[in-house]
C-alpha cells in the first residue's frame, strides 16, 4: 500500500495528475466511505425492490378491484414522475412532518434515499414480474389448482419461480438502472460515491482525475452486476421455457 501511495505521489509531482485518494489518507477514507455507501444503498434497494415488486405483482392479480387499482396507481405514480422529484418529496416534504425521536429525524438522507429509490424500483420490478407472470402457461396454473394449491401457494411455488426465469434479462437492466440512479442521492447529501468525490475535488481541485475514477468505479460495479446476473440466468434456465 505504501508503494502504491508513493507511486501516485510521484505521478502527481511528475505529471500533475492529482489522485489524492491514493496517497492522502483523509481523501482515501472519504472516497472509500462513499464507495461503500453506494454499494450498501444499491444492495438495500435491490433486495427490497425485488421482494416488494414480486408482492406488488401478486396483488395486481387480486380478485379485489380496489387492490388492483391501488397497485396500478402506485406503479403509474412512480414510473411517470421524475426520480429526483420523488427523492425531494420524501426528504423535504414527508421527512419534516414525521415525529422526531429524541429530537432527531426518524430517517436521515441515506434512509430517505433507500425509501425513495426502493419505491421507484419496486414500480418497475412489479411491471417486470407482471409480464413474467403472464408468460407462465395457463395449463401450468390450472394443474396446480387441480392439485388443491391455494392462490398464494400457486404464486409462490409455481408461478413466481417460472416468472423469474422469464424476467431475468429485464430484471438485469432494471438493477443496472438502480445502481446508476443511486447517484441522485447526492442531491440530499447522502454520503454516496459522487457526494464524497465532490468533496475531494472541491478541495483538491482535481475534477478531471476524479471524474475518470468515478467512471471506472461505476463501470466496474455495473460490469460485476451484469456478470452475476448472466451467471444466475444460466443457472436458473429451464430448457424449453422462456427461450
Amino acid at each position: 500500500m505504501d508503494d502504491i501511495a508513493a507511486w501516485f505521489l510521484w505521478l502527481y509531482k511528475a505529471t500533475g495528475i492529482k489522485l489524492t485518494i491514493f496517497y492522502d489518507p483523509y481523501d482515501r477514507t472519504r472516497f472509500v466511505e462513499g464507495f461503500y455507501t453506494t454499494l450498501k444503498l444499491s444492495v438495500y434497494c435491490l433486495v427490497l425492490s425485488v421482494v416488494l415488486g414480486a408482492f406488488a405483482a401478486w396483488l395486481a392479480g387480486s380478485r379485489i378491484a380496489a387492490v388492483r387499482r391501488a397497485v396500478a396507481g402506485f406503479v403509474q405514480l412512480f414510473r411517470n414522475t421524475p426520480p429526483l422529484v420523488q427523492l425531494y418529496f420524501f426528504y423535504f416534504a414527508v421527512g419534516p412532518v414525521l415525529p422526531k425521536l429524541d429530537g432527531a429525524p426518524v430517517l436521515g438522507s441515506f434512509g430517505w434515499a433507500v425509501v425513495s429509490l426502493t419505491l421507484l424500483e419496486t414500480a418497475f420490478a412489479a411491471e417486470i414480474f407482471r409480464a413474467g407472470i403472464e408468460a407462465v402457461p395457463k395449463a401450468t396454473v390450472e394443474a396446480a389448482q387441480a392439485l388443491g394449491y391455494s392462490r398464494a401457494q400457486i404464486y409462490r411455488k409455481v408461478v413466481l419461480p417460472l416468472a423469474i426465469r422469464v424476467t431475468m434479462p429485464a430484471m438485469n437492466n432494471n438493477l443496472v438502472n438502480l445502481v446508476k440512479t443511486t447517484t441522485l442521492a447526492y442531491a440530499i447529501a447522502a454520503p454516496e460515491l459522487v457526494y464524497m468525490s465532490a468533496q475531494v475535488w472541491s478541495e483538491q481541485v482535481n475534477v478531471p482525475e476524479m471524474m475518470v475514477v468515478l467512471l471506472i468505479c461505476y463501470v466496474a460495479i455495473v460490469g460485476i452486476i451484469n456478470q452475476l446476473m448472466q451467471w444466475l440466468e444460466a443457472r436458473l434456465r429451464v430448457p424449453g421455457f422462456g427461450q
